[in-house]
């Protein structure tokens, strides 16, 4: 079901992309915005692990370092089928968890120090997995190809108020292309929806990384007790480093200070994402053990 939709919203931002386009530009100013938007996401795509992990000085830890984190990533990489990633440590007592990287094949995950000093076995387990689940889902990628379109709305709308305001021509091609009320309205309009829908992707792949997750640990409930507790202790701690530009990378929004408005949170509720973890362990549609059970 969040796969499906998905492609439904990313099929809509798309429409949204060219509807606005047509309506502010016409084809040429489209494509010059599409274009811009491209070049600086995937831009991002290739390079935004490196930045987002020195932004929180994250540290490479091996075997050596942190043994029984390191055994828990690989056996989870291995249980998801994928190659084992690197694995950080960023020194911040709030508890929280992010993957990152441009496919599986270079794929980083980083936990705070607080999250091992809080977070039981069964619980990091669960937390490790949910991340694993966005790099087996690619999902580094599909939130790329929703921020490009959104970019290139924006872009698009910032350009056309700028023209409006200090009362830029257009060519008589431009002229015919567009349509003055519908431009006015894709100003106003296509940055907040193209923003609504880019946040409800981001949702839906929260979603699906909490089953996918669930899962790849064999335990719903591990990942549920996990949610719950950095919710409490992001809430009263927030992260110090940082921006809140990465919200979305985290398990659960480490910038929660105050209320955010549901449509506009790059996250589900997580008494929502809780409830859903316990339907599926009600399910019984779990085929593996949880794991390193045999360390509790």
């Amino acid at each position: 079901m969040n796969r499906t939709k998905t492609l439904i919203l990313l099929a809509t931002l798309t429409a949204l992309l060219l509807w606005a386009g047509q309506a502010l530009a016409g084809q040429a100013g489209l494509a010059i915005a599409l274009v811009v938007a491209l070049v600086l996401n995937f831009g991002s795509y290739w390079f935004s692990d490196k930045v987002v992990l020195r932004m929180y000085g994250a540290q490479e830890v091996d075997e050596n370092d942190a043994a029984s984190l390191f055994a828990i990533v690989r056996e989870l990489a291995a249980r998801g089928d994928i190659p084992m990633p690197r694995v950080y440590l960023i020194p911040e007592d709030a508890p929280n968890a992010f993957a990152t990287g441009r496919d599986p094949r270079h794929a980083a995950v980083a936990v705070t120090a607080g999250l091992l000093r809080t977070l039981d076995r069964r619980e990091l387990a669960g937390v490790i997995a949910h991340e694993l689940a966005h790099v087996k889902n690619r999902d580094t990628l599909i939130m790329t190809v929703a921020a490009t379109i959104a970019g290139a709305l924006s872009m698009l709308a910032n350009t056309a108020m700028w023209g409006m305001m200090l009362g830029g021509g257009r060519s008589s091609d431009d002229e015919r292309d567009s349509s003055p009320l519908g431009g006015l309205l894709a100003v106003i309009l296509a940055p907040i929806l193209a923003l609504l829908i880019q946040m409800a992707i981001s949702r839906s792949r929260e979603f699906l990384a909490d089953e996918s997750g669930a899962r790849i640990a064999g335990d719903p409930l591990g990942l549920a007790s996990a949610l719950g507790k950095i919710e409490v202790l992001s809430r009263d701690a927030p992260i110090q480093a940082g921006s809140p530009a990465t919200a979305h990378l985290f398990i659960i929004n480490p910038f929660a200070g105050g209320v955010l408005v549901n449509l506009f949170s790059t996250h589900p509720r997580t008494e929502a994402r809780i409830q859903r973890l316990q339907s599926l362990m009600a399910q019984g549609s779990l085929h593996s053990s949880p794991v390193g059970l045999k360390h509790f």
